[in-house]
């Protein structure tokens, strides 16, 4: 077997297409079909069972995937530490929600662009169980999630800190004139929010909709921003990290109603379980923690 081969291999059995893996390998179909009958004969076993349009793993395909795994990580190591600086390089292809990439993430982009100029960063905008998903399949390299929960079926994480959230208003919104805010007034509000499958937004709903027997309607906005404009145009009120809040709360546009929130979510970093990280994703585990968790920290 050989190097070529057992990227074809890995590429294949993670996204379980031959044809996804030719595209991302960009090499033709056929190509990618010649390495793995090459594999398969070298070997002298099957390592895919084809079943009509769908393949999958056989036991023996199952039982290659995490050699193949160390095998590339160690190539990747050898070449590295063989052609060069041995500065990190080539590409990471990183899942994260609007939220992480647009208001804590910048400081470490530019750590990384000043720092690392041969690594190349590519941010997918992805919610949670969609990162974890494609974490899973090989699609990402690693992925920001913000959850209650910090284990997920086949993923690893690491734990940045409890990302803080504030229910916010207009000014002028009746809510804003009590001293405290209760679930209940809460429930009679129109409330404005991310897309079904934000950890939070899914946390708040419950949380509303706990004993009432019915679900309440929420208005789903597209972004971040578009939520802000319309809590400060009077439309509703929205849960929201305060890191994305704390401008407009500075400056008046919003304000912040005093509710308990009774639930905890935390950012982390994630990438699959089991999987050697390459030294690209060990500098970059490595500086979100030093920018990351510091923040959460103070």
């Amino acid at each position: 077997m050989d190097i070529r081969q057992l990227a074809a291999f890995h590429k294949v059995a993670t996204l379980l297409s031959f044809s996804k893996a030719a595209t991302e390998l960009k090499y033709a179909q056929s190509s990618v079909t010649s390495q793995i009958k090459g594999l398969e004969m070298s070997l002298g076993v099957d390592l895919f069972d084809r079943l009509g349009g769908r393949i999958q793993l056989t036991e023996a395909g199952q039982r290659l995937l995490p050699y193949a795994e160390q095998m590339l990580a160690l190539a990747g190591e050898a070449r590295g530490a063989t052609v060069g600086s041995g500065d990190p390089s080539g590409v990471l292809t990183i899942g994260s929600m609007e939220s992480i990439t647009s208001y804590r993430m910048p400081p470490l982009l530019e750590f990384f662009h000043h720092r690392y100029p041969a690594l190349h960063i590519v941010l997918r905008p992805s919610l949670c169980a969609e990162t974890c998903h494609a974490l899973r399949q090989g699609m990402f390299d690693m992925g920001f999630l913000m959850e209650a929960e910090t284990q997920h079926p086949g993923v690893q994480t690491e734990v940045l800190g409890s990302e803080p959230l504030t229910v916010v208003a207009a000014p002028d919104h009746p809510l804003t004139q009590l001293p405290k805010v209760t679930t209940e007034e809460l429930r009679r509000t129109q409330v404005i929010s991310a897309e079904a499958g934000c950890a939070y937004r899914e946390l708040f709903e419950a949380e509303l909709n706990d004993g009432t027997g019915e679900a309440l309607p929420f208005l789903e906005f597209g972004t971040i921003e578009s939520i802000k404009r319309g809590v400060a145009a009077g439309l509703g009120i929205s849960l929201l990290p305060t890191t994305c809040v704390q401008d407009t709360l500075d400056s008046g546009v919003l304000v912040k109603l005093d509710w308990d929130i009774p639930f905890e979510v935390f950012t982390q970093l994630a990438w699959r379980r089991g999987k050697n990280l390459t030294r690209e994703m060990r500098v970059f585990t490595d500086q979100s923690i030093r920018f990351l968790a510091e923040e959460y920290a103070r």
